[in-house]
């Protein structure tokens, strides 16, 4: 079905539209927020994106934008743009309670440091949107808008069926393996993941130090290059950030390239794991693109990945979550309880060799960067699978997500019953502005279907 069936006008819009009606006094922030709030009303029953959401709360926070803009004070880029927020990002004024009932009721007292930038641009907290459990496997309470009958993906279920369903224009997720590019591709909406280290962490739930990574999602790569570009930039509470000038996201998503991009096509180790429906659309979508697509292998100095990613997760993870294994494993789902415990026998020597390769495959990776503007491949292994059981696996975002490349997914392609199928973008390692530039020009030149 069509997600966005039976919404109004303004639940349509692209958050860079709604940026500029309400700058020009076209829009105001109160009947941007009740529009959308009303498609809450038509859809939550049956997709079930909000972990938390106050009207009369949004209501105020729309209200009060709509006062300073008529006091004449200067307006953000974001300006009475209402935005979800995954639940395992601190807000001072909403619980956070990351997925699991072992953190039921938790009242932080000070926002993330991701959600301060968020209201200094402007924007407005929508709500707190589903996560899974402790952001890892186990599913939480969303459909997917296409079919409810389907997972969203996970673990930022809610941030992409919410946008998907025409609720908010914008959604801030996270991703340890596949978590914002995976639900992006099973929603059908656009989801970026800029290089690790370019938004901050701090105040967000710790999964992995070593893999956390923030992003958003939106309903074009101009709408995520506006959020991203708002939330990153240094914090000193996170020492994976560092100084650095604001990145031009918006304006490189806006501009075309010097020339047409050349575009490494990778299927990755797992593609026969690929649905052949998923298969036939990407070696269709290469063969449209023609001399701009070349075909490649991963370098060898890749092989191996999937191991060494898990080893550092699930390390990492019997760390982090070492508390609430101790107080209540037998709250926790099995998946993650394996996790933990396979994590605990992680030893130091093993956890410093993998790190030590992921060194040497960044290294062999960014070599491809002097070639190719991108790499091509499938963001997911194909449509959102049928069942609620769970979110579908990770496993093309996986590598992406281990060398901490800036990647984007974009609903360019469909399968059976008109499920999305993304295409995965990614770049090289801080060079974000040339992977937005291209993702665009994708976006125009491929054919949608």
């Amino acid at each position: 079905m069509n997600p966005l069936a039976g919404a109004g006008a303004l639940a349509q819009l692209r958050a860079t539209e709604a940026v500029e009606q309400i700058s020009a006094g076209a829009l105001s922030a109160r009947n941007y927020s009740s529009e959308l709030l009303e498609r809450v009303r038509q859809t939550e029953d049956q997709v079930q994106a909000w972990a938390c959401l106050d009207p009369d709360f949004l209501l105020a926070q729309a209200d009060a934008a709509d006062a300073a803009q008529h006091a004449g004070s200067t307006l953000g880029p974001l300006h009475g743009v209402p935005v979800g927020v995954k639940d395992i990002v601190d807000t001072s004024e909403l619980p956070t309670e990351n997925g699991t009932v072992l953190h039921a009721g938790r009242q932080p007292s000070r926002d993330a440091s991701v959600v301060s930038r968020l209201r200094a641009a402007g924007g407005l907290l929508m709500g707190k949107t589903v996560t899974t459990e402790l952001a890892t496997y186990a599913p939480g309470k969303t459909r997917n808008p296409h079919n409810p009958a389907h997972t969203p993906g996970g673990s930022s279920s809610g941030s992409a069926a919410a946008v998907a369903a025409g609720m908010t224009p914008l959604a801030i997720g996270s991703q340890t393996n596949g978590s914002i590019i995976r639900p992006a591709s099973f929603c059908g909406v656009v989801g970026y993941k800029p290089s690790a280290g370019w938004i901050s962490r701090a105040g967000v739930l710790v999964q992995s130090p070593t893999l956390d990574q923030l992003g958003v999602y939106g309903r074009s790569v101009e709408d995520v290059a506006l959020l991203a570009q708002c939330l990153a930039g240094h914090d000193p509470k996170d020492p994976a950030t560092r100084p650095r000038a604001t990145p031009p996201l918006l304006a490189a998503s806006r501009s075309e390239p010097p020339s047409p991009p050349m575009i490494a096509f990778v299927r990755m180790p797992m593609w026969e794991r690929v649905a052949p429906e998923a298969q036939s659309a990407f070696l269709q979508l290469a063969q449209f693109l023609g001399s701009r697509v070349v075909e490649i292998e991963l370098p060898q100095a890749a092989n191996g990945f999937l191991d060494l990613h898990r080893l550092v997760m699930e390390a990492d993870i019997a760390g982090s979550f070492e508390a609430e294994y101790e107080r209540g494993r037998d709250r926790l789902s099995a998946s993650l309880r394996g996790q933990i415990e396979r994590g605990r026998q992680v030893s130091a020597v093993d956890y410093r060799r993998a790190l030590d390769r992921r060194e040497a495959i960044r290294a062999a990776i960014d070599t491809l960067y002097d070639r190719f503007d991108a790499i091509l491949t499938p963001a997911a292994l194909g449509t959102a699978p049928l069942g609620l059981e769970a979110t579908g696996d990770p496993v093309m975002c996986t590598f992406w997500t281990f060398t901490g490349q800036p990647a984007i997914s974009l609903p360019l392609l469909h399968g059976a019953g008109g499920l999305p199928i993304g295409v995965q973008l990614v770049g090289r390692r801080d060079d974000d502005a040339r992977l937005l530039r291209t993702a665009q020009w994708l976006s125009r030149t491929a054919p949608h279907g």
